[in-house]
């Protein structure tokens, strides 16, 4: 399975549900849920999480800690706070709106605690047509925990980002292997994955809110926003590694693209949000 979409693995109270077994590797998981003023109770066994507000606000009780996030309105408004879970803990959630939570295997044990909106970096990345947003809330440099890794990525209508095509899935000095989940919102848009000699994968799935797109490996690129379409995705990573990376490799047909861009000014519409709710 590598096209995931809106609703096909929906098991209440989770609208999206992504285990490791259903992926078909070891390590990076999804959930998502909506809330309408319940509370919604469960142990992250194995696993460390974050809870993630796409749109709302919520109230977190995990191991005698109570968390509370502001949230924001959508995924197009404003970067947002979130919360981190261990691994054994027991989790009750309550709230309004719609919660994504990345999750990794883990075996490290950190404390449940608070990560705030105005701490987390926003980079403007590429130029031109290949312009986007990264919230790196999660990246290695932003935020420590055991195995997971977490991005925001906003791609302004009729751009493209993940761009030039990249893949993460052979161990060396500049690259790492993880497995990687694509969550998209906004759209119409399109997102492309196929494989490296030996190790075939084809897909290019036409994406939209709530569809999932699963890269076990290969090359991984463009997402592609339609014209007139924002487009955004939650990238959801984890490895075997013990030190986190996001080293990738370029397609080396593509690589050139990088420098085509020194010089060229970024897309004026970028950054497209800010910490500040609004």
């Amino acid at each position: 399975m590598t096209y995931v979409p809106a609703g096909s693995t929906a098991t209440s109270p989770w609208s999206l549900q992504i285990t490791p077994e259903l992926a078909g590797w070891a390590y990076a998981g999804l959930r998502a849920v909506n809330l309408s003023g319940e509370t919604v109770a469960f142990p992250t066994g194995g696993e460390e999480m974050l809870v993630l507000p796409l749109a709302g606000s919520c109230v977190i009780e995990c191991d005698g800690v109570r968390l509370v996030l502001e949230g924001r309105e959508s995924v197009f408004s404003a970067v947002t706070d979130f919360a981190y879970l261990p691994i054994g803990a027991e989790v009750r959630i309550s709230g309004e709106g719609r919660f994504a939570l990345p999750s990794a295997r883990a075996t490290r044990r950190f404390p449940a605690r608070y990560g705030s909106a105005d701490k987390v970096p926003v980079e403007v990345r590429g130029a031109g047509q290949a312009t986007r947003q990264v919230n790196n809330f999660c990246s290695p440099d932003a935020f420590d925990c055991d195995k997971l890794v977490a991005v925001e990525v906003l791609t302004p209508g009729g751009n493209w980002s993940s761009y030039p095509p990249h893949k993460h899935d052979t161990a060396s000095a500049g690259e790492a292997v993880l497995e990687e989940i694509y969550y998209f919102e906004g759209g119409p848009g399109y997102q492309r994955v196929y494989g490296s000699p030996g190790r075939p994968i084809d897909v290019l799935a036409e994406v939209s809110c709530g569809d999932v797109v699963l890269v076990p490996h290969g090359y991984h690129g463009p997402s592609m926003a339609a014209p007139g379409y924002d487009l955004y995705y939650l990238n959801v990573l984890a490895g075997p590694a013990d030190v986190r990376s996001m080293a990738f490799c370029d397609d080396p047909r593509h690589a050139w693209v990088r420098s085509s861009w020194e010089g060229l000014p970024a897309d004026p519409r970028v950054p497209m949000t800010s910490w500040r709710l609004r």
